[in-house]
């Protein structure tokens, strides 16, 4: 097409405005061909400059998006369904009724709980393209969980675990995991949470299974190297402790975590440990650990600061239906009000109140999680 200098006859804005308003760019340019002798350089410049706001538009609007869907909380483990004695004191060997399924999984819970408090929060994981893993997906979609990076697998079932409880309250599990999808995701890419600001680790998927651990580990990595909060949870099960290669694991893990939440014994034992105090500032060793959060049931929680600080939060009063997940949403709770910059004490009440809450409803993910139901319980409660 031969563009030429307009020389005559119509005004350029004029013809400009009869052409090529409300025209789609193909038949701008087939228009122009049928007027080589009065182009002016008015209009070229009109049609550039339409191109190139409408590409700056659409570059602003991808570059709004991707902070838009940055993520607060990443979370790489396993999904399962939870099926629960229907009462106390019944072993798994003897005949008796379950209740479930459940959608569980430690990790998951943990999204949930952060999820349903404001955060913009993805879960890694896996599950069977089946019946069990709709259970999961529906309940996770529900509660604002990004479940994208959730792999379904058409060729294996779902992840369970069989749960029965006792009046001294211990737990016992048999878990299906490490030869199911719940133990299948793999490392995302190393661009697809390169913003996120915080993972998530729970000591159970490490425990799952040995290629599972790996997974996770390169995962930390990756995300340590784009600058994300590593917090670990070590949410030991004895059930799943098979090999003694996950001492070297935790280890790995420890090296990049910055914020600790392990329960009172498992923070003695990955010590090594008698003592508290000796406890805390052996893990205080660690390079990159800022702070120490301690679980210790009935008694609360104390969490420990690098510089010195301590802080503590009771329990807030509620009848206990089930224990399971609590800490889980405890851990979603704290990391959700670090996430909304809230202060340290003030994260501990929110962290106590969705712990509290998950435990007054019986299911592992089935308390009424909130944040008007948290505010409600930390208002009604000043003295925790």
């Amino acid at each position: 097409m031969m563009i030429c200098l307009a020389r005559k006859c119509v005004p350029p804005r004029q013809l400009s405005r009869g052409i090529f308003d409300g025209q789609p760019e193909g038949h701008i340019y087939e228009t122009l061909s049928h007027f080589p002798d009065y182009i002016s350089l008015l209009i070229i410049n009109r049609v550039l400059s339409r191109h190139i706001i409408c590409y700056i538009k659409k570059e602003l609007e991808e570059l709004y998006g991707r902070e838009q869907a940055m993520t607060d909380i990443l979370i790489m483990g396993e999904s399962l369904v939870e099926i629960m004695r229907d009462h106390e004191d019944v072993p798994l060997f003897e005949k008796g009724c379950f209740l479930g399924p459940f959608p569980s999984g430690a990790p998951a819970i943990c999204a949930s709980a952060a999820a349903r408090l404001g955060c913009k929060v993805s879960l890694i994981s896996g599950v069977g393209k089946d019946d069990f893993g709709k259970c999961i997906l529906d309940r996770l979609n529900s509660a604002g969980v990004d479940t994208s990076h959730i792999l379904q697998n058409p060729q294996i079932s779902t992840g369970c675990a069989f749960v029965t409880y006792f009046k001294d309250g211990s737990r016992k599990f048999i878990f299906h995991m490490g030869n199911t999808p719940a133990a299948e995701a793999k490392a995302p890419n190393s661009e697809d949470f390169k913003n996120a600001k915080y993972m998530h680790i729970m000591g159970c998927s490490l425990m799952a299974k040995k290629e599972f651990a790996n997974e996770i580990l390169k995962t930390m990595h990756m995300q340590v190297s784009s600058g994300s909060v590593i917090s670990f949870d070590p949410n030991i099960r004895r059930e799943l402790f098979t090999d003694s290669s996950i001492h070297t694991i935790i280890e790995d893990v420890l090296e990049s975590t910055s914020i600790f939440m392990p329960g009172y014994n498992e923070l003695l034992s990955i010590a090594n440990e008698s003592n508290l105090e000796k406890a805390v500032q052996k893990c205080f060793s660690y390079s990159k650990m800022s702070m120490i959060l301690l679980k210790n049931g009935s008694k609360g929680s104390t969490l420990f600061t690098k510089d010195g600080r301590t802080e503590k939060i009771g329990i807030y009063p509620i009848k206990q239906l089930d224990p399971t997940g609590a800490g889980d949403s405890f851990d979603g709770g704290f990391l959700s009000g670090l996430v909304h910059n809230k202060s340290l004490q003030d994260s501990l009440r929110i962290a106590a109140a969705a712990g509290a809450l998950n435990a007054a409803a019986f299911g592992p993910m089935e308390g009424d999680i909130s944040e008007e139901t948290v505010q409600k319980m930390i208002q009604a409660h000043p003295e925790i």
